[in-house]
């Protein structure tokens, strides 16, 4: 019997989330999951790249391309469904998926989220611009936040968080990284 769990990773940019998930896979960390599909909202985006080179299949469902975000989100749920996906993870993901995903995935989707939830989340609080936004504020503290995916943006619940210290010299690069 297999046990594997198929990890399907949804990607918009350049997959630095999704390569630290890769790097987890090759040194055996990820236990009973395997990531199987990575599947983007951008054509362009390097996390295919990075799928690609790692042997993991890629599938480009691009959000522009459709004038209804709940077409979107059916045609995503049928394409997560034909990955026979068991977990779906959120790698710089841009784009919030609506009741047919989350309502055919509940508490099997998860994010990541590059600050301690709440702050510095919902709407436009994605990528370095939560970072520059960090610093802007003088936080001596930020962190990533683990949670899972509801069709509310950053608001479902939590499964971890692990905050950093932000040091003087901070950039929302060198921020990122830690």
């Amino acid at each position: 019997m297999n046990n594997t769990k198929n990890i399907v990773v949804l990607a918009s940019g350049g997959g630095t989330n999704l390569q630290a998930l890769i790097d987890a896979q090759n040194r055996g960390e990820l236990g009973l999951g395997k990531i199987t599909c990575v599947i983007a909202s951008k054509a362009d985006a390097y996390a295919l790249t990075r799928a690609k080179n790692n042997g993991i299949k890629t599938r480009t469902l691009i959000r522009k391309d459709y004038s209804s975000a709940t077409k979107y989100s059916e045609d995503m749920r049928d394409a997560l469904l034909e990955e026979k996906a068991d977990v779906i993870v959120y790698a710089g993901f841009m784009t919030i998926l609506g009741d047919a995903v989350c309502d055919t995935f509940p508490n099997k989707m998860v994010n990541v989220h590059p600050a301690l939830i709440p702050s510095f989340c919902g709407k436009g609080y994605y990528g370095l611009h939560v970072h520059e936004e960090a610093l802007k504020k003088g936080v001596k503290v930020s962190g990533a936040t683990v949670h899972f995916v509801t069709a509310e943006c950053d608001a479902g619940p939590i499964i971890l968080q692990k905050a950093v210290e932000v040091k003087d010299d901070d950039t929302p690069e060198t921020l990122q990284k830690r």
